[in-house]
């Protein structure tokens, strides 16, 4: 059925729920696994008043190491299901651009990302990266909640 699965993550507990989604599927399945972190572009880094928040070096060097951080606790709960699992750091993208770039590229069938399901007024005021990728994505995709 699904031979590539892409699994988006922020690092967050809820990302968390995708993470072992995403990794059980492409154990079940057979199938590869890649996970993706993706950094916004460092403009969305700042304060309401226009000044950058974080010196640009600084800044990279942070998201990074949050980067692979993240990806290193998908790497090993990978191993701990025995499924291989790449993992890719997108830089420089909102979520939703990255994580449906980084599924073409990698030739990826199926993305697998959380959602807070959120809805109404909150929705519209934060937004949705899942969302996003749902409905622009020409590649299937499994929301966790």
């Amino acid at each position: 059925m699904y031979t590539h699965v892409l699994i988006a993550t922020d690092g967050s507990k809820l990302a968390h729920k995708a993470i072992r989604a995403g990794l059980s599927l492409a154990k079940r399945l057979d199938a590869k696994a890649t996970a993706v972190f993706v950094s916004e572009p460092w403009a969305a880094a700042r304060t309401c008043h226009g000044a950058a928040a974080v010196p640009f070096d600084a800044f990279e060097q942070a998201a990074g190491g949050l980067a692979r951080d993240v990806l290193s606790e998908v790497d090993d709960a990978a191993k701990d299901l025995g499924v291989s699992c790449a993992t890719v750091h997108i830089k420089d993208l909102t979520a939703a651009e990255g994580i449906m770039h980084a599924a073409k590229v990698r030739g990826c069938d199926l993305i697998v990302v959380a959602s807070h399901g959120r809805r109404g007024v909150d929705r519209l005021l934060l937004g949705s990266h899942a969302n996003r990728v749902l409905t622009q994505s020409v590649v299937p995709v499994l929301v966790c909640k």
